[in-house]
């Protein structure tokens, strides 16, 4: 009886590969286990949602703002428990031209007013306060018109 003994040779660089690989699969198991299996926001005890949720009748809402001698206005859209955007109509170059911090004051309201779905977190710098101010006004007044009473 003879057996053939085998003899097996690692490289170094395979090795290395191979330990590489299995970390960057293990990572990629983990990462699509948090993107996919885990809720992403713990729930809201049932008390505090309806004390928060404020109800909505469905549909756009405008509010007109005149800046100088241009009125555009302020469109909020909200189905019946959130606001779903907010945004500047009949915004046109000259408004842009004159006053270039209406559209990123905008921009930068709408997306804390979506992701909060309240106007008293809203935060804004200082170089923007009079304009920010100035929507967030136009944007309650919008608000005020779609809430149930």
């Amino acid at each position: 009886m003879s057996s053939k003994t085998k003899i097996l040779i690692l490289k170094k660089k395979e090795i290395l590969y191979t330990i590489l690989f299995a970390a960057l699969a293990v990572l990629l198991v983990v990462l699509l286990y948090f993107m996919f299996f885990r809720p992403h926001t713990s729930p809201m005890p049932r008390e505090e949602a309806e004390e928060s949720s404020v109800t909505y009748i469905p549909g756009m809402y405008t509010t007109s703002i005149t800046l100088g001698e241009q009125s555009l206005d302020v469109e909020v859209t909200v189905d019946a428990d959130h606001i779903n955007s907010v945004r500047l109509v009949d915004l046109t170059d000259a408004v842009t031209t004159m006053y270039p911090l209406v559209e990123p004051a905008i921009d930068n309201l709408a997306l804390q007013i979506i992701q909060t779905q309240s106007l008293d977190t809203v935060t804004y710098s200082e170089d923007t306060r009079y304009t920010s101010t100035l929507l967030l006004d136009a944007i309650e007044t919008a608000l005020s018109k779609a809430q149930r009473e």
